[in-house]
Order: structure tokens, then sequence, then C-alpha cells
């Protein structure tokens, strides 16, 4: 009997060494992906005019990395915010960490080279190599057209510095060993010819990463195939919104609207006269950024949308999409 514990206690011994190899790997060595290249991007008025709508308008990074009123319909960007962080994303919204978006104005990342900033935006990697979580969808940048990616860092190069220094993120255990294993080398794409409709609309989504949204997921990852499918919960100030399926299912997606109702939708947003409402404790509200995506232009959500009609129909009824509750707006 005593030979039988010593073996289990060898076995066990080793097992625990074992798992704490493989932990400090995980904690030390990753993420394992290429140093920075020393890249110089010239700020061409063609990159930065190209950046300025990425960012605004397709892959909103303004959307998280400025002050969002959400005292208003859809949470419009504060003017004066623009690029300064501290948009906070916790427990209280169902993610396994508190992460803060960081300042991308010259006063945060301006002591940043080219190539740092490029890395950091299709890798999901820190100048200090220390993983993002992927609220930021670096996942999806990370297969972005390189001019693409180019022109946005020329664009934040040009923002005015906001001198605000937010809060370090911090991932709860276990996901802040899981964390690291999660950014991958950039394996940039082609951004497609504006000629062929459903290429441009599938890059287009794919870099806005609708399906991040709009995709009901398991532990944390999209279920694929019930991809745009929606039914995906996030929680609010005044309720919890619960995203549409955008698949071109008739009856429960997006499959009756007609390609004028689609692109009417977002450029409503963009109309000079629409003020978004003020929004009270327990009416619908929305994290979709419609003010930023309703400058998307008419011949890229055409685009989207000859794409999204090309996607299989997923039946998925959302019963509900919003429930209200009765906390007060921060």
């Amino acid at each position: 009997m005593k030979k039988l514990f010593k073996i289990l206690g060898i076995v066990v011994g080793v097992a625990v060494v074992g798992l704490l190899c493989v932990m400090a790997y995980v904690k030390f060595a990753l993420p394992n992906v290429d140093a920075a290249t020393d890249m110089k991007i010239e700020p061409t008025t063609v990159r930065v005019k190209r950046g300025e709508y990425l960012a605004n308008h397709v892959t909103v990074c303004m959307d998280c990395h400025s002050t969002r009123d959400f005292s208003l319909f859809s949470g419009p960007v504060i003017a004066g915010t623009l690029g300064k962080g501290g948009e906070r994303f916790d427990q209280t919204m169902g993610f396994p960490g508190a992460f803060t978006s960081k300042n991308i104005t010259p006063a945060g990342i301006g002591n940043w080279t080219d190539g740092e900033i490029y890395r950091a935006i299709t890798t999901g990697v820190s100048r200090d190599g220390h993983a993002f979580f992927p609220v930021m969808p670096y996942p999806y940048y990370s297969s972005m057209d390189d001019e693409d990616a180019k022109s946005i860092v020329a664009y934040l190069r040009t923002l005015p510095a906001i001198d605000n220094k937010p809060a370090d993120s911090k991932a709860d255990f276990p996901f802040n060993f899981i964390l690291n294993t999660i950014p991958k080398n950039a394996q940039p794409g082609k951004r497609p010819a504006e000629t062929d409709l459903v290429a441009t609309g599938k890059y287009l989504v794919h870099i806005a990463g609708c399906a991040e949204c709009h995709t009901p997921a398991e532990n944390g990852q999209i279920i694929a195939e019930k991809m745009f499918s929606g039914g995906r919960e996030f929680p609010m100030p005044t309720g919890t919104v619960v995203t549409p399926n955008i698949t071109p299912d008739k009856e429960t997606g997006i499959g009756s609207w007609t390609k004028e109702s689609f692109v009417a939708r977002f450029r409503a947003y963009a109309d000079s006269t629409y003020k978004p409402h003020k929004i009270a404790a327990g009416e619908f509200q929305t994290m979709m950024p419609w003010t930023m995506y309703g400058g998307m232009e008419p011949k890229d959500l055409e685009a989207m949308y000859a794409y999204f009609m090309t996607l299989k129909p997923v039946k998925n009824a959302i019963p509900a999409k919003f429930k209200a509750n009765t906390v007060s707006m921060r």
C-alpha cells in the first residue's frame, strides 16, 4: 500500500509540475507573434481620409476608444472625446474581467512606432507584448487589407491629443492565461474591386466585426452554424439588448428587406436633421453605434446587403429585442 501511495504521489507531482510548466509557458512565452516591423507610414491625404472613414464608420475604432453618451439613443460619441479611451467593459456586461479601452490619441500612443500601432491593430498585441482582450475585434482586423490598416494608423496620428490615462485592463482567472493564446500573426487580405459587390460586402462585413455581435456564442466562442442569426445579449444600464437575426431568412431575418430599405436604415442616422432622443430607465436602448455606421457610403452599404443576401438563411426568431430593467443611466 505504501508503494502504491508513493507511485500516486509521484504521478500527482509530475502532473502538477507539468501543469505549472504549461501555465508558465502560456503566461510568459505567449502571445507568440512577430516583432513589430520598422515601417514608416507616409500620412498622405488619401490615406488619412480612408483611415478616418474606416475608423469612424466601418471598423468603428472610435466607438470604444471615445466616450459614448448612453443617455441618448445608440450612445453617440461625446464631442471632444475622440480617441481618449477609458470605456470600461467588465463582469456586469458578461466579460471575464475588467477591460478598459486605451487612449489612442497622440497623448496615449504618440511615442509608439508606426509598426507597433499596426501590429496592435492587426494582431492584438500591445507595444510591451501583452495581449489585448478581443472586445477589440483584432481577429477580424488581422485579415484587413494592408493599405487599409496603414490608413488607420495614418489617421490616428492626426487626432488631437487628449491627456487621459485609462485604468489598466485585468482579466479574471483563468482567462488571464487563455488571453495570451488568442493573438496570431496578421494574414492581410486584399480589398476587393468595388465592382465586385458581394466580395466587397463580405470584406466590409468582416472588418466591421458584424458576426461578433450578431452570432450566438457559447463559452465565448461564436457558433459557426448560427452565423449572423442574432440572439446575443448585451446588458446595458436600462436593460439587456438582444441582437437581431441578419441572415436572409424571410420570416425571422432580413430576407424581406429591399436594398433600398437596408441602406435607408443606416443612412437615416447620417441625416443632418437627426437628433438622438433621450433614453429613460427601462426604455429601449442599443449598443449598435448607429450614428457611426450611418456614415457609411451608400455603395458600401449596398455591397454589404448584396453579401448578406448570399448567406444561408437561418431561422431564429428573436422573441424580444430588449429586456427592460430599472437601472439608472450612467
